[in-house]
């Protein structure tokens, strides 16, 4: 394996355990997305509820845009390889 990709293996893995950690202590996750604007994310709630938000900077506020389906949350979460937190 090359230099390159067991570096990129250790910060997917530190994703992951930090994803399982927050999600564990109650706490959302975020995560983010390249095809959306740089105020936006997603947040990912302990009870497997995932919303699309945007971060005001003004204000330092969250404003939910809308939450995610099941399936669209699931759809999410297999594309980075993330299991169920249950």
């Amino acid at each position: 394996m090359s230099t390159v990709k067991a570096e990129a293996n250790k910060g997917t893995n530190a994703v992951k355990k930090l994803r399982e950690q927050k999600l564990r202590n109650g706490l959302p996750f975020m995560i983010n997305v390249e095809e959306l604007s740089s105020n936006q994310c997603y947040l990912e709630y302990p009870n497997g509820s995932i919303k699309l938000i945007t971060v005001m900077p003004s204000s330092r506020d969250i404003d939910v845009i809308r939450e995610l389906s099941p399936v669209e949350a699931n759809y999410l979460r297999s594309r980075f390889h993330f299991s169920s937190i249950k």
